[in-house]
Order: structure tokens, then C-alpha cells, then sequence
């Protein structure tokens, strides 16, 4: 199967599978390496870590679309990308899904917020009709070249306009051709519950570390029968977590040592960004 076939048949398993976000290629890498079966390219992570902003709108499509080309060519696992609203109307859907497709995607993510779109977990979220949420939706099905390449419909509505607003927003998406559903930020562990009996679509749920939705564990939402469960930026929180701790030590001792158990070693660093490989590569063509 390619990378498409594969996502989907995780998706449809309903498995609970774990799917940590990326930022750049490198963290990419470490996901394939530890062993994980999908990676989603965050549109939050790349915001925060490329620009040092927070997720409020200032990724556009050049950035996301340059990121999953990199983030593709660095590892053979599927990738779900996040499209933030599409960029646009309906029309800047269809570019999205054309652009994205082209870059490696085999799965993007819209939402349903007003422009800019902010985390959703933040506070201060609006969302647009449900009938313009609908259009773009069907322009991102009408978009793709490959059969296989999914589109997941992300809806805010439980913000704004309550839990049963965003069901039935999501069962709307689900008509009009979405593959994945996703209700993000709901607040209360029953609700988390009930989304896997009132939508018949596969859905992804969101862990947000520190949000606004009850952490499960994801053998829990595996039982629920989630398909997917989003991690998109525990791999973020732990690097900067760690760049914190080395550099306070650096300040502080006024050096770092591989020993220390703050770093990770030089030779661990080059294994994963292939050297050996390029080094065999090198005497090839020497």
C-alpha cells in the first residue's frame, strides 16, 4: 500500500492510533524512528517554532505547503496536514488541497473558524456558517487528484455554539464527502464519550497537553473507537522543555557535557540525520 492506502486503513481500524505532531523535518524523523504510524504536520508547531508567534492565523500556505514537501522527503510515513481554514474561501480550499497534495500530503485538515483561526484552545473563537463550512468542505473533496488522499473536517462549533451544534455541523461535513471527523475542544469527558456513538465516520480526537479537553488515554479512546488520537505538540512541549533544561545548565555550570544526561549524544544526532548514509553515498560517487 502507499502512504494514502495506509492512513486509511489506520483511520478505519479504529484503533486509537497515536499520531504526534511535527514541526520540522528532523522531529519528523524521530517520530518514524521511535515507531509511530502517522505524523500530522502542525500548523501550531511550525508557528511557534519557525516564526515564535502563537497559533493565531500567521502560518499561510507557502510555509505548511514548504514544511510537508521537507517533512516528506525526510520519512515514508503518512502525513496529515493541518490547512488551518484553507487559506480562503472555497476557492483557496481547492488551491489548498492542490497545493498540499502536490507537496506529499495524503491527508489535510480544515476548520470551520473565521479567519484568522486561532488554537482551539484558545478563547475567542468564532466559527463561519454552517453552509460556507459545508462549500469549502465540498471543494476539498471535488480538489484532489487521488481517490486515496483524505480530507479531514475539523469543526470549533462546542465553543461557541455548544456540543449538539457541533454534531451536527460535523454529520454535515461528513455528507459532503469528508473522510475523518474531528470536534475539537470539547470540554467534558462525557462528550468525548458520545462522539464515537453519534458519528458514524471515523473521527480523530485532539490531546491538547495543558487544554481545554479531558486528557484519555489512548487505549481509552481506542475502546471509545477513535481512530485516531492527536498529539500535535507534545514533541514541541518536550523540546522546549529540554532546550530550557541544557541551557540553564550551560548558564548556569557554564558548560554542557553528553554525560550529563541533559543531550542527546553527537553520534545518537547523526544517526538520525542519516550521515552514515550520506557518507556511503559520498564514496559512491567519489
Amino acid at each position: 500500500m502507499n502512504t494514502k492506502q495506509q492512513l486509511k486503513a489506520l483511520v478505519e481500524a479504529r484503533r486509537g492510533a497515536i499520531v504526534p505532531g511535527a514541526f520540522n523535518a528532523l522531529s519528523a524523523k524521530v517520530i518514524e524512528d521511535l515507531g509511530f504510524e502517522a505524523i500530522y504536520v502542525t500548523g501550531a508547531g511550525v508557528t511557534n517554532m519557525w516564526f515564535g508567534m502563537p497559533d493565531q492565523g500567521f502560518m499561510g500556505l507557502a510555509e505548511i505547503a514548504d514544511h510537508a514537501a521537507r517533512i516528506r522527503d525526510a520519512v515514508s510515513l503518512p502525513l496529515l496536514v493541518d490547512a488551518d481554514t484553507g487559506f480562503g474561501n472555497a476557492l483557496n480550499v481547492y488551491h489548498t488541497v492542490r497545493t498540499l497534495e502536490r507537496a506529499g500530503a495524503d491527508c489535510i485538515q480544515l476548520e470551520d473558524q473565521v479567519a484568522p483561526k486561532r488554537c482551539g484552545h484558545f478563547s475567542g473563537k468564532e466559527v463561519i456558517s454552517t453552509e460556507e463550512a459545508v462549500s469549502k468542505i465540498k471543494a476539498a473533496v471535488d480538489a484532489r487528484r487521488d481517490p486515496d488522499f483524505l480530507i479531514m473536517a475539523r469543526t470549533d462549533a462546542a465553543a461557541t455554539h455548544g456540543f449538539e451544534a457541533a454534531v451536527e455541523r460535523a454529520q454535515k461535513f461528513a455528507e459532503a464527502g469528508a473522510d475523518i471527523l474531528f470536534v475539537e475542544a470539547v470540554t467534558k469527558a462525557e462528550e468525548v464519550r458520545a462522539l464515537p456513538q453519534r458519528l458514524q465516520k471515523p473521527q480523530l480526537m485532539n490531546m491538547v497537553i495543558g487544554g481545554k479537553t479531558p486528557i484519555f488515554n489512548a487505549d481509552q479512546l481506542a475502546g471509545l473507537g477513535f481512530g485516531l488520537v492527536l498529539y500535535a505538540n507534545a514533541a514541541l512541549q518536550g523540546a522546549v522543555m529540554g532546550m530550557q533544561k541544557a541551557l540553564t545548565v550551560l548558564r548556569d555550570e557554564r558548560e554542557v557535557r553528553e554525560s550529563g544526561g541533559l543531550v542527546t549524544p553527537f553520534a545518537e544526532r547523526q544517526r538520525l540525520v542519516g550521515k552514515p548514509a550520506w557518507d556511503t553515498l559520498e564514496q559512491r560517487y567519489r
